[in-house]
């Protein structure tokens, strides 16, 4: 205790004596360092522990921190004999300027002009949390006043780590960010697979696996609103060949982050992978001034030696628990209105609607777009955004007369909005059309309908407009039970009007701390309201969203067959629970496929179960099996959104079958996923194994939502885990109907108890 306060009042005394000016040392490294106090003093590893996982840094003061292990966790001994890696460059937060041929988390120009920093230990600080704790690496440039606080949290109950810094300009003048990544890891090169997310519009999700080979792989997203049509912003590194499901070590990584991001795998002539990822830097220099913080978006690692399943476990239970929005609160299940009359709002349409799901089971109803506008009515999808009032020729008893009609029906009331977005057709924008992003001297490029723009969150004043949006629905009709916040265009412009002209390398990055301000203001305000994060389809399925957002929409593409595939792949990195999945009408209104109303049932029951249908154009025959399937739904339920998933056998491998299962925390009850992909003659289907099951206890199986004349000839029959897990069930390759409903789509869903 005496040294640490000797180190407060002498940090004290240096400011004000021009001895310490004339020390060997810079004056500002060393005042950092003293004021570090209880930090001053350290030489040897420091160790970043979750139940299961161990990272292990070795940290020397005046020198840059190096990684030394990233693994499963550690017996006390096993850190003490701790090989120091060689062949490899292990700086923890590698800056740019003083060993050019490799790759650097962190470069900068300095106020002078330098493009050289150097990043030294000045302290590290352990902090208990909560559920864990915080460990900080405090690191300053001796040359100049710039610190970095390196950060990494460990859970005390969920294998996760996250890691970010927060990067301090104490020069006098402005300092330029050219690169800022949130973390690097290195990877011990050998037969390492990585398997990481790609697609587009009504093709999310879709999965790629392939070996690291030297060179860079790059993933990326410069959309500027939504991150996740194309690359995804995580991957799974296997470190022991092509990744398999249960078994094998794996390394995952998600940067928790909505904007455009960029992942860098670099494979030079070392012993290593080194993986980076952050802010993509593109057009998006950052000017810190003097005194600024400029703080790196979370990078959230894991490991599992139980495959990618185990890698995908670790990410749901840390997803459901300390990042989704309700993560511990089942979903209802909705009819959603857009695939069944899309803009042709009304009111007895909804009113029948409503009845509709009411009838079949459903919980809540979910009026979609084009409910709004004066002036400009919202008839097609070319104006009318930004002017949120109803439409009262749709509806003329308003919003007051849905929700009259929904309690009349026993369902909750859902509403779409858009509110980062205004049409040129508005009288939004007739008022403001200087709230819109938009290139200086230059006439906007439009988006969707040819008149589609995106509203600068940069802007404060746009952030209190869209705020009110929420605000005022929420406000004039607090029985809203939930809102479908959708964002139907990339950022097409470089230029803020609100940002100075220097600044204006800015805008991707100010336009996401508008968007999470204004995230934060909503649930500050509205903590108990479901919103699901739309942007035409699944562009917003990352861990930087979802801490104020329920749950995304998986695709517009709602084709049971497209959707085995997409579901799959963002299963690797999302929880069922947060993975919005409707049956809807065939011929399917994106792939045009006809697929059989069981298959596409038992494809949206293993995530959270919706309709985007019209039932009044459904058969009663029809309406009796979702109501079957609805009420199934809810007593598994709680198995498919908060169950332990075990991916079987992948879409991806073509062996003509995928499948999936959910266990409970207890294994004492399990839902198990089969659906036949392809259709030949003569086929030879593998016979699923089971995984997830205690061994020991004896499993009764049930099939849900049976078409078939006769049961499954296990139906009702009991058998151990280790059986399922060894062994497995013959499925039959079609479901046994009448001749005239036979058809090449074949599913089940079995509930083991």
């Amino acid at each position: 205790m005496f040294f640490f306060a000797f180190c407060r009042l002498f940090a004290n005394f240096a400011k004000k004596n021009s001895y310490i000016k004339n020390l060997p040392m810079k004056r500002n490294t060393l005042l950092s360092i003293l004021a570090a106090g209880a930090t001053l003093l350290h030489a040897g590893p420091v160790t970043v522990e979750t139940p299961n996982i161990s990272l292990v840094i070795n940290v020397e003061n005046g020198r840059s921190p190096e990684y030394v292990y990233f693994g499963p966790k550690l017996l006390a001994g096993d850190i003490d004999r701790l090989q120091k890696p060689t062949d490899g460059r292990m700086d923890a937060y590698p800056a740019y300027g003083l060993n050019l041929p490799s790759e650097a988390a962190l470069a900068m120009r300095h106020s002078d002009g330098n493009l050289s920093t150097a990043l030294q230990v000045t302290g590290v600080s352990t902090d208990s949390e909560t559920h864990g704790t915080l460990t900080t690496i405090t690191m300053a440039d001796p040359a100049y006043p710039i610190e970095v606080k390196l950060h990494y949290r460990a859970y005390n109950d969920v294998d996760m780590i996250e890691t970010w810094t927060d990067i301090t300009n104490n020069e006098k003048g402005t300092v330029t960010l050219t690169t800022f990544a949130s973390g690097m890891l290195p990877i011990r090169r050998g037969d390492v697979w990585v398997s990481h997310l790609h697609g587009s519009w009504g093709n999310e999700g879709q999965l790629t696996e392939e070996p690291l080979h030297p060179g860079v792989l790059m993933l990326k997203n410069k959309d500027g609103v939504r991150n996740s049509h194309t690359d995804h912003a995580e991957v799974m590194l296997s470190l022991d060949g092509k990744g398999r499901e249960n078994d094998g070590a794996v390394i995952g990584a998600a940067l928790c982050y909505s904007g455009n991001f960029r992942i860098k795998i670099d494979t030079d002539d070392t012993d290593y992978h080194y993986l980076f990822a952050g802010i993509n830097e593109d057009n998006s220099e950052y000017h810190l001034k003097k005194g600024e913080t400029f703080t790196t978006p979370p990078l959230a690692l894991t490991y599992s030696e139980k495959g990618l399943s185990g890698a995908s476990r670790n990410f749901h239970k840390w997803g459901r628990k300390y990042k989704l929005q309700h993560g511990d609160r089942e979903r209802k299940i909705l009819l959603n209105s857009w695939e069944g009359v899309y803009f042709d709002i009304n009111q007895a349409g909804m009113d029948q609607m409503m009845a509709d799901i009411a009838g079949m089971g459903g919980e809540l109803f979910v009026m979609d777009d084009g409910w709004f506008g004066d002036k400009y009515p919202r008839k097609d999808d070319k104006s009318s955004l930004g002017d949120w009032v109803v439409d009262t020729n749709k509806l003329p008893d308003g919003i007051e007369g849905l929700l009259r009609d929904a309690k009349k029906n026993g369902v909750k009331f859902g509403i779409w909005i858009e509110p980062e977005m205004s049409n040129t057709v508005s009288e939004l924008y007739e008022k403001h059309p200087d709230w819109i992003v938009k290139a200086p001297r230059r006439d906007a490029v439009l988006g969707r309908g040819g008149t589609q723009v995106v509203l600068d969150l940069a802007n404060p004043k746009v952030q209190d407009y869209v705020f009110s949006i929420v605000d005022n629905l929420l406000t004039n009709y607090p029985e809203i039970d939930y809102i479908k916040w959708d964002a139907n265009m990339a950022l097409m412009n470089h230029g803020s009007q609100y940002l100075k002209s220097e600044d204006q390398s800015h805008m991707h990055i100010e336009y996401h701390k508008g968007f999470e301000k204004v995230c934060q203001r909503v649930r500050a305000k509205y903590p108990d309201i479901t919103i699901q994060a739309c942007a035409s389809g699944g562009g917003r399925a990352n861990w930087g969203v979802l801490p104020y957002f329920d749950e995304f929409w998986v695709s517009d593409n709602t084709d049971a067959l497209q959707r085995i595939y997409m579901q799959w792949g963002t299963s690797y990195f999302f929880p069922s629970i947060a993975m919005a999945c409707h049956i809807s009408a065939v011929p399917n209104h994106t792939v045009f496929r006809t697929t059989t109303l069981k298959y596409r049932i038992d494809v949206a029951m293993s995530g959270r179960l919706g309709m985007e249908i019209q039932p009044k154009n459904m058969t009663d025959e029809e309406k009796a099996l979702c109501r079957k399937a609805i009420s199934e739904y809810k007593q598994i339920r709680p198995i498919v959104q908060f169950g332990d998933l075990y991916r079987l056998v992948s879409p991806y491998d073509r062996k003509g079958v995928a499948s999936l299962m959910y266990v409970d925390e207890q294994k004492e009850k399990s839902v198990f996923f089969w659906w036949k992909t392809e259709s030949f003659q003569n086929e030879h289907l593998p016979r699923v194994k089971m995984a997830g099951l205690d061994p020991d206890k004896i499993y009764k199986v049930h099939e849900l939502n049976r078409i078939d004349l006769q049961p499954l000839p296990f139906e009702g029959k009991s058998f151990s885990g280790a059986y399922l897990m060894s062994h497995g069930l013959e499925i039959p390759r079609s479901n046994n109907v009448e001749w005239s409903k036979k058809s090449d789509w074949s599913s089940r869903v079995l509930l083991l108890e």
